[in-house]
């Protein structure tokens, strides 16, 4: 049987956080959103990927204030 995710693209993840969560939260993160990827697509598990990119609060801002300056 001729595997269909073969010559396709596979699904890409990218989620952007603030940094200071456990290694077991993004554990958990990564593990539901392949989840939700393969019963959504039908994508084989191994074929997700996903990428977590952490910021430092003094690197991210919402409306010009960076998140190490709210109060």
């Amino acid at each position: 049987m001729r595997n269909k995710w073969r010559n396709q693209n596979m699904p890409i993840v990218d989620i952007h956080l603030i940094a200071g969560r456990s290694q077991d939260q993004l554990k958990g993160l990564v593990e539901d959103v392949t989840a939700a990827v393969v019963k959504n697509t039908g994508a084989p598990a191994e074929h997700v990927h996903v990428i977590l990119s952490e910021m430092e609060k003094n690197r991210y801002s919402v409306g010009g204030v960076l998140k190490s300056e709210e109060k």
